[in-house]
């Protein structure tokens, strides 16, 4: 879910940077595996794998299908018999949908959950696709230890979409929105990046001593602001008052400690330190005068080096990532953070080797190959090592965060039958006017709140 984001779709030099959103690789059929959907593990050349013909489908977006196709080869090989058919184009569900509709999927599908067609999400509300959750709890093929704890910490808690508990989605690769600022401004001129919301409104005084503002944000996309609204939230709150927000529950956003986030965005218009005219400027305008130093901080994706590669910008700028800060040293900080998932349909003929081929995924050769092949990052612990010397230092750096005790944070809004209300409006589209004086935080959370009640309404009619 979340702010859908302008950003491109190849590569990293423009690249499909998710926003916060949870995005699904599906895993592919053949014919029923004689054993129970859970036992993985085995080789196929040892005859625990009847079944050996697999069928994977694969979104052929931003990072290819080079590394597909190499992985095929290789688990081919360490699987003597078996035999992979592989599908890759950038429509692919526009392939696999007449088979789902036969009841023949593929085994393994990697296609975005917000691909056109709708088919993924319609996979995900109909709940047709499988319980993983044995698959990570049994033990990786390369490390004696259970797949769950070679996954990128706090990441399995956003796979469990029917709050049952229960895994269905396989994360494959990791993006990060959070906050940028210049490194080398910053070394320069000998300032400490901040750890705490008063150290970073502090340097907004220092900011206009040196006819720069504290911060920028792509005006006419106010929802941007994510990558500080909800970690801040969580921060402050724990993430128990992100799961109240996200199901609508009454008075969430008139939490206390929700106005403390709410009032930052207000002090920073209040005191003069937004950079002028951002409200009118498109993401790549104020982008751009970001670049060119106008100003100290700006909120994006990792996929920002890339899509501006070819902009202006303040002679030696150095990209810097930092994680939202936070009001009290010692608390735990999360940024947003986006996956694309690999899935299994329920009516796979062959979920065991399904099951086996995306542990197969995690082991760490395959990882090194993912990353050198589709220059992503994979959602394990040390992803961003492994990646390093195929991708910008700043997508690295974004990355690295997770090691240095950072959590992510896929903030997900519950699903509701259609309606007029646009949450997601409701929510940024008041941060201008704040910006601009013309609302108030009181008068910001008035409107959420109404814009919840009527999303209960709407769940309540429905039986939900």
């Amino acid at each position: 879910m979340g702010v859908t984001m302008k950003h491109p779709l190849v590569k990293w030099s423009s690249r499909l940077g998710l926003t916060v959103l949870a995005v699904g690789l599906a895993a592919g059929c053949g014919s029923k595996a004689p054993e129970q959907n859970g036992s993985t593990g085995a080789a196929a050349g040892d005859g625990k794998f009847t079944n050996k013909q697999l069928k994977v489908a694969v979104f052929e977006g931003g990072y290819g299908k080079a590394y597909w196709e190499e992985v095929v080869k290789k688990f081919e090989a360490d699987y003597p018999g078996v035999k992979v058919e592989m599908t890759s184009n950038p429509k692919i569900m526009d392939v696999v949908k007449p088979q789902l509709v036969a009841g023949n999927p593929p085994d393994v599908i990697y296609a975005p959950e917000s691909e056109p067609s709708g088919t993924v999400r319609s996979l995900i509300s109909d709940k047709a696709i499988m319980d993983l959750t044995d698959v990570f709890e049994s033990k990786a093929l390369d490390k004696d230890v259970p797949l769950k704890d070679v996954i990128t910490d706090g990441l399995l808690e956003y796979t469990k979409p029917y709050g049952d508990g229960k895994i269905y989605y396989a994360p494959l690769y990791v993006t990060t929105q959070g906050m940028w600022y210049n490194k080398t401004l910053f070394e320069q001129k000998g300032w400490k990046v901040p750890e705490t919301w008063d150290e970073f409104l502090a340097l907004g005084e220092t900011a206009k001593k040196e006819g720069r503002s504290l911060y920028a944000y792509q005006g006419t996309s106010p929802g941007y602001n994510e990558s500080i609204l909800w970690p801040a939230i969580a921060s402050v709150s724990g993430m128990e008052q992100i799961d109240k927000i996200t199901n609508y529950e009454e008075g969430s956003f008139k939490n206390e400690n929700v106005r403390k986030v709410l009032n930052i965005f207000e002090q920073i218009s209040q005191k003069g330190y937004l950079m002028p005219g951002t409200v009118a400027l498109n993401h790549t305008q104020a982008q751009t005068e970001f670049l060119k130093g106008k100003a100290l901080f700006i909120t994006n994706g990792n996929w920002f080096e890339g899509e501006m590669k070819d902009a202006p910008r303040e002679e030696g700028f150095q990209y810097g990532f930092m994680a939202p800060p936070v009001f009290a040293k010692g608390e735990q900080k999360y940024t947003m953070t986006g996956f694309e998932s690999m899935y299994i349909p329920k009516k796979s003929k062959n979920p065991d080797l399904a099951k086996e081929f995306i542990k197969y995924m995690y082991k760490e050769d395959n990882v090194k190959l993912n990353s050198e092949k589709s220059t992503g990052i994979v959602a394990v612990k040390n992803g961003a090592e492994y990646a390093k010397e195929f991708v910008p230092k700043s997508v690295y750096d974004s990355v690295k965060i997770f090691d240095q005790g950072v959590k992510p944070l896929n903030f997900q809004w519950k699903v509701t039958p259609k309606t007029e209300v646009k949450i997601q409006e409701e929510v940024f589209q008041p941060i201008s006017s704040v910006m601009n004086k013309n609302m108030t935080v009181d008068q910001w959370v008035e409107r959420v709140e109404k814009a919840f009640g009527k999303l209960r309404d709407v769940l309540a009619k429905s039986g939900q």
